[in-house]
């Protein structure tokens, strides 16, 4: 059985940059707990660090986990959603400024150790640049990773993993590719730091995301956690999962069992409009499916498809295995 969490706020009232209070009511921190927990399949949370859980309100959360019976996946500490990252965390120009990225993400190992996890799933949105002659490519990435190396030695029974997206909120982020945040995990050099695959950020950075599982694979073993979303490749849509990408969702599947994978699958969305509630549902709902029918599928088949590698043949397959005629 497949591990399914969500990231809390996906169950409440989700902002954009037109309507930064929400098109719903807001939700407090117990009603999104309640609402995770109708879910059946889902079994654990991520939380975002300074929205859900600070080093003042951990026994707070740890009633809530413990009355839903849900399990911490990781938390997500606030690199992003406070006006003083706004020139970067772990690469900010402003020494103080950097310092304050790695204590905050030191309170969130503690945090994390203590509510029962392990895992931090680090997303620096606001590392990167806007213009050019901005930024100093190589001294701002020496810093990106001076900070990292020291979050991870920090703990090492406590995962780092890094979550890439190509841009957004800055038009250039430092962590932006699979590839490019493998180099800077080889100058880290600690074997608790990895990626997160976000499947949007991944269809984004014009990737194929079942690619990047088997690169993550290949090349130290470094897919540490996934969060699963879809989206039109242009923008990170945060989507109902397989609602646009049917087929590249399904390989990405594929890929996570061939290699492997036993960590969570969490869902990312942001419903906007939707009932959020239905909308996550919803989008476990798709990523019980798509394990499902990859459990349904001979692995002798896919494995006669991929040897051939005859395009023909792998679109008829997969258009009587999706359509049925």
């Amino acid at each position: 059985m497949s591990n399914y969490s969500v990231i809390l706020s996906n169950v409440g009232s989700c902002a954009d940059r037109f309507l930064p209070t929400g098109y719903d009511e807001p939700v407090a921190i117990p009603e999104l707990f309640r609402r995770v927990s109708q879910i059946p399949q889902v079994k654990g949370v991520e939380l975002i660090g300074s929205w859900h859980v600070t080093e003042h309100n951990v026994q707070e959360i740890k009633k809530y986990l413990d009355e839903y019976q849900l399990q911490l996946v990781s938390i997500i500490p606030d690199h992003f959603g406070q006006a003083k990252w706004k020139n970067g965390s772990f690469s900010s120009k402003d020494k103080s400024i950097r310092a304050e990225a790695i204590q905050h993400t030191k309170e969130m190992v503690d945090a994390a150790v203590e509510l029962g996890g392990n895992l931090l799933s680090l997303w620096p949105g606001q590392d990167g640049y806007d213009y050019l002659f901005q930024a100093d490519y190589i001294q701002e990435r020496d810093w990106f990773a001076e900070g990292i190396q020291e979050s991870c030695r920090y703990r090492s029974d406590v995962k780092i993993s890094l979550e890439y997206k190509i841009k957004e909120p800055r038009t250039h982020s430092y962590l932006s590719t699979a590839a490019n945040t493998l180099l800077i995990i080889q100058e880290v050099a600690e074997a608790n730091c990895g990626v997160t695959i976000d499947f949007g950020h991944s269809l984004n950075a014009y990737e194929t995301p079942a690619e990047t599982v088997a690169l993550l694979k290949k090349y130290g073993d470094k897919l540490f956690h996934v969060h699963m979303n879809d989206n039109y490749r242009h923008w990170d849509d945060d989507m109902i999962v397989g609602s646009v990408h049917l087929i590249e969702t399904l390989e990405f599947f594929y890929w996570l069992k061939r290699t492997g994978y036993q960590g969570w699958k969490s869902i990312d969305q942001y419903p906007y409009r939707e009932d959020s509630l239905a909308a996550v549902r919803e989008g476990v709902n798709a990523m019980e499916s798509f394990d499902k029918l990859i459990e349904r599928i001979p692995d002798h088949e896919i494995e006669a498809l991929i040897k051939h590698g005859k395009s023909p043949e792998i679109t008829s397959y997969l258009r009587k295995l999706l359509l049925n005629v």
